[in-house]
């Protein structure tokens, strides 16, 4: 029974069902904190910037940073002991490595000092895969996301917990079973 405070990341490539495995733990009644790059992708595009991520990267990853050491820090704050993530601070650096840009040590200094407990990885599923608005990128490159993912995770000392393909509702079961918590 997992009593102590835990923050516990949920990540991996784009549209392998981390929304949806939030949603269920909301649904749940966990307390959940939601992906932020959506929300500063539609930010950009309000103010007349379609992709800010292609335009601007270390711009749109530095605000999704900020943002995700804030959900770190709100995670401490919460009355409830377990505390999901959809994404941690590693996935900015991921996803910065993976499109080849440079990024100045506080990125790096930032996954050292905003840790989390424990980190689970969604892989790439073909079948439940989708382009959209907000997520440009292809399949194989889902796929390439993947490995640095897993590979940032891995540099800061995480050892990944691998969801499998299921239901949503199995997939949080896995989830729920693994930290032993009702």
């Amino acid at each position: 029974m997992a009593t102590q405070k835990q923050r516990v990341v949920i990540t991996g490539g784009p549209s392998t069902g981390k929304t949806s495995i939030i949603n269920e733990l909301l649904h749940r009644g966990y307390c959940c904190f939601e992906e932020i790059s959506r929300q500063v992708t539609l930010e950009a595009q309000q103010n007349g910037i379609e992709q800010l991520f292609l335009k601007d990267p270390l711009l749109f990853s530095q605000k999704l940073l900020d943002g995700r050491i804030v959900q770190h820090q709100k995670a401490w704050e919460e009355e409830a002991g377990l505390v999901f993530l959809d994404r941690g601070v590693p996935d900015v650096l991921a996803y910065l490595e993976f499109s080849g840009d440079s990024y100045p040590d506080h990125f790096i200094n930032a996954c050292k000092t905003h840790r989390y407990d424990l980190v689970f990885m969604v892989r790439p599923w073909e079948e439940i895969y989708q382009q959209d608005n907000e997520r440009y990128e292809s399949f194989e490159q889902a796929l390439e996301i993947d490995t640095y993912l897993e590979m940032t995770y891995a540099r800061f000392g995480y050892q990944t917990i691998e969801v499998p393909f299921d239901s949503v509702q199995n997939r949080v079961n896995f989830i729920i079973n693994h930290l032993a918590i009702d």
